[in-house]
């Protein structure tokens, strides 16, 4: 099929229903009663002859069609923006969204110029809308190259054909337990690597073999995909585990975590920017990424 004006506006109110997960959750967004909506719906059903999702007692669930259909319509909306770029550009006015995917607590890191970098990419380009979203680490990636973020900051974790990276800066990482931990009072120099590897440990699920061998000290007992679950279990003081410094450093300043041995445990996270290799990219994503490389490198360039 060849979308027209009316198909869009129905593909836009299934994406607020997928986004807000049922018609009820999404009519503050669309201005629209559940019985519009849910005409809305019948009638794309009708138009792509599949049925988009399940809605009854148990609540609603996309289907398999429906969860390809919304894939797609994703994509399409990101073209008509990435459009929407390129005839601003030939105007002479930067227009459109810049979507940027970054991962969890980075708000507080010292080395992350993001804000800077945004704050010189607002001047640059004052009409463009600027969406962010937090992912995890392992899916940041595959979004770049998909062509759901333009952009995103992230941790190198596996090279990925088509993905370009940029260095950034490293984020440095200690080991941490919580207060009611059965190490909490101990001294550091009565703490020994055989100590720790007695300990119940979580570990990052994204972590490669090498990784778990270098940064997983003791007995892996909890798995987490993002900083702030992993602060939570460490905090229960039935695990320890590694934070960013700067993420942790306002629980121990309130004596609710402790870095353990510093002189013996840590590593360096080292965080890049991630743009897709064969995208063509619009002049909102050029700029943006100036930005970034103007922000960043203005202080002193780190050698990889």
């Amino acid at each position: 099929m060849r979308p027209s004006g009316s198909d869009l506006r129905l593909l836009q109110v299934f994406d607020a229903v997928v986004r807000n997960g049922s018609f009820s959750a999404a009519e503050a967004e669309l201005n629209l009663s559940q019985s519009t909506i849910s005409n809305h719906m019948t009638a794309l059903e009708q138009r792509l002859g599949v049925t988009l999702c399940q809605r009854g007692r148990r609540g609603f669930r996309l289907t398999e069609q429906g969860q390809r259909v919304h894939e797609a319509a994703c994509r399409l909306e990101s073209s008509l923006l990435d459009f929407s770029a390129d005839v601003g550009a030939l105007r002479g006015k930067l227009a459109g969204e810049l979507r940027l995917g970054i991962l969890d607590a980075v708000a507080e890191d010292p080395g992350n110029r993001l804000p800077e970098a945004l704050a010189l990419f607002k001047s640059l380009a004052p009409e463009v809308k600027i969406l962010i979203a937090q992912e995890r680490p392992q899916d940041l990636q595959q979004k770049i190259l998909d062509g759901t973020y333009h952009c995103g900051i992230g941790v190198s974790i596996t090279a990925v054909e088509g993905v370009e990276e940029m260095p950034l800066h490293e984020e440095a990482h200690g080991l941490y337990c919580g207060q009611s931990h059965p190490l909490f009072q101990v001294p550091d120099d009565q703490i020994t690597s055989d100590t720790i590897r007695a300990m119940p440990f979580v570990q990052r699920g994204y972590w490669r073999k090498e990784d778990k061998q270098q940064h997983g000290p003791g007995r892996i007992e909890a798995t987490v995909f993002q900083i702030e679950p992993q602060l939570l279990l460490i905090r229960s003081g039935s695990y320890l585990g590694f934070l960013p410094h700067h993420y942790a450093a306002k629980w121990c300043a309130t004596g609710k975590l402790r870095h353990l041995v510093p002189d013996h445990f840590g590593y360096a996270c080292r965080f890049i920017l991630m743009s897709a290799k064969d995208a063509r990219r619009t002049q909102v994503v050029s700029t943006f990424l100036e930005s970034v490389e103007k922000t960043w490198f203005l202080h002193e360039k780190v050698a990889y």
